[in-house]
């Protein structure tokens, strides 16, 4: 297997009130721990669909319809570089681990955590190119993904991110990380 990680960004997020890649996680961007936890995990390639981070990317070419056209770009780019199988990370859930990651990680056939369409993995063959740009993203992820793994209250935390403030300030006090 040749893992390839992209990273969904979206740009300012008006319920959070700035950039979530760009928000301080222990001294780093989201989206720089988001691409540390790619490398660590064994990545090959790791890119941002959707925006320049100072890492590599795809722009999405249809932004304003949702994630699915950025994550089927993304999948182009890594299946041309060599990559079999991608896992999809958000940078509004920057506090996952490997631990976190690895039981997701040992499904050949690629999966997600019950209730959470992200973080998810999946052998690029069995992504759908023929989703519509306006797909939900849970659409896409229920179409491609074998298994659906269950989690713990401490993982269904992190799974959900910061999303808004209240979020933000929720995964700060269970993780140690960020600022208050």
């Amino acid at each position: 297997m040749r893992l390839g990680v992209a990273i969904l960004v979206g740009g300012a997020s008006r319920r959070m009130g700035t950039d979530k890649a760009l928000l301080d996680w222990g001294g780093m961007r989201a989206v720089d721990r988001c691409a540390a936890l790619g490398t660590a995990l064994g990545a090959e390639h790791v890119l941002t669909a959707g925006g320049d981070y100072r890492l590599d990317f795809v722009p999405d070419p249809a932004p304003q319809a949702g994630p699915v056209a950025g994550l089927l770009a993304a999948a182009r780019r890594l299946e041309d570089l060599g990559v079999s199988h991608m896992l999809v990370l958000a940078v509004d859930a920057p506090t996952l681990t490997p631990a976190d990651l690895g039981p997701l990680l040992a499904l050949s056939e690629g999966g997600c955590f019950d209730g959470f369409p992200l973080p998810f993995f999946v052998p690029l063959w069995a992504l759908d190119q023929s989703a519509a740009p306006d797909w939900p993203l849970r659409r896409l992820v229920e179409r491609a993904s074998g298994q659906t793994l269950a989690c713990t209250p401490d993982l269904a935390l992190r799974l959900r991110g910061a999303n808004t403030p209240d979020e933000r300030l929720a995964l700060v006090r269970a993780t140690g990380l960020g600022q208050d």
